[in-house]
């Protein structure tokens, strides 16, 4: 079954009452000493997740795979399960060991073989003891970690060889602040390594590393080139296929309201560009903090604006030969959603246009359906990756799922 965000099942009730009655008084009590939508949100879902925690020791989202009839897919598009994994993060395809990387925000990373005689998709952590290894890459051999405080890569000649082995450190100077300290890379298409460094607050001045994208260049691993500036929080990036162009999620700031600022895709065209934080908190919306203050001159505003709150994490360009052809060289985006939104958002991946210059046009949903009408949250998409055929997984660290998306014409 499904544990979900809310606590309207009577026995569900019951139980968490009889086991930890402080936690439940205040799930039902404390939102009605404030009449702040937001904070009444807030305080409801936390609290319901410490009850979830009391009562059960687990999250409260639980995967099923019977829930997989409640995603909603364009004709002709079917989604499965691919593989179980905890916390679910970060996708990185190593196609010459024939397994796909899976990151998480804790300790951990696992593989998954591609295929497996018996059918069943087993997932083994290869490797532990980390420090929220949420960036992950791989390329000629090597797989990347991307840590909270510094930047790695493991030699595999095989998958037997990672378990226990030693990293090389590449860089060990970045910020070592858990605040947006999950870290997001990717290779580009100059063959630079690129790396998300979020701000450590949610508006603030920057200092050092902080709100920027930076690029590592092979053979100059102690020498990160500032690449991109005034970047809130990015955890998502890829290189469109045709103009090499990167492309970057970045999360918009929080307490400016439901519907502002706006969360973005944008697209660094110009090495050194400044997009906007602190003094824009997400599109053109100025930060209070900051609004008395003259912002950077030529800052670039995003060629995407989603909805405030929806949380873009992954971005994938489609550059396979299942879906139909008009998808190549769109993007997919994860969008994890809200969790400080009066009425939730998010929750879906969506479908970014391009036209035939490279520049995104419009959005529109994918899947939906992990948010329910009724406000239940059934997963929380975060990364996409292409695979060999075509297909398009896509991690859930809600859930603690991989699923896998598949095209046959109707």
């Amino acid at each position: 079954m499904w544990v979900t965000h809310t606590a309207s099942n009577p026995s569900t009730r019951w139980i968490c009452q009889n086991a930890h009655t402080s936690t439940v008084w205040a799930f039902f009590y404390l939102p009605q000493a404030t009449t702040n939508p937001i904070l009444i949100s807030m305080m409801k879902r936390l609290l319901f997740t410490i009850s979830c925690l009391f009562c059960f020791g687990m999250s409260p989202i639980q995967a099923a795979d019977g829930a997989l009839d409640k995603l909603l897919l364009p004709d002709g598009f079917h989604i499965s399960v691919f593989a179980h994994t905890p916390k679910a993060r970060s996708l990185a395809l190593a196609s010459q060991l024939g397994v796909v990387f899976v990151s998480t925000r804790h300790d951990t990373i696992y593989a998954i073989p591609l295929r497996d005689d018996d059918g069943l998709i087993p997932t083994h952590p290869v490797l532990t003891e980390l420090k929220s290894p949420n960036g992950i890459a791989w390329k000629d051999g090597y797989l990347y970690v991307a840590e909270q405080h510094r930047l790695t890569r493991y030699r595999v000649p095989s998958l037997d060889a990672l378990p226990g082995s030693k990293p090389e450190i590449l860089f060990d100077d970045l910020p070592n602040k858990s605040w947006h300290g999950n870290r997001y890379i990717a290779f580009g298409s100059d063959g630079a390594l690129y790396v998300g460094i979020g701000a450590a607050c949610n508006v603030c001045s920057l200092h050092g590393f902080e709100g920027s994208i930076l690029k590592f260049t092979p053979g100059r691993w102690g020498q990160p080139e500032h690449i991109a500036t005034g970047v809130r929080n990015t955890v998502g990036m890829d290189t469109h296929p045709r103009s090499g162009t990167l492309f970057f999620t970045d999360n918009g700031a929080d307490g400016m309201g439901d519907d502002s600022p706006p969360d973005e895709l944008n697209a660094l065209k110009v090495p050194g560009s400044h997009f906007g934080f602190p003094w824009y908190g997400g599109g053109a919306d100025r930060t209070p903090h900051f609004k008395l203050l003259p912002p950077p001159a030529d800052t670039v505003q995003p060629q995407i604006k989603f909805q405030a709150h929806v949380a873009p994490l992954g971005v994938d360009f489609y550059d396979g030969r299942m879906f139909p052809e008009d998808y190549r060289h769109d993007a997919f985006v994860a969008q994890h959603g809200s969790w400080n939104r009066s009425e939730p958002v998010g929750y879906r991946i969506v479908r970014v246009h391009f036209d035939k210059s490279g520049q995104a046009v419009r959005h529109e949903p994918f899947i939906e359906g992990w948010l329910q009408k009724n406000g239940d949250v059934l997963g929380r998409p975060v990364d996409l990756e292409e695979l060999p055929d075509g297909s398009l997984l896509i991690s859930d660290d809600g859930a603690g799922l991989i699923y896998r998306v598949t095209y046959s014409k109707p």
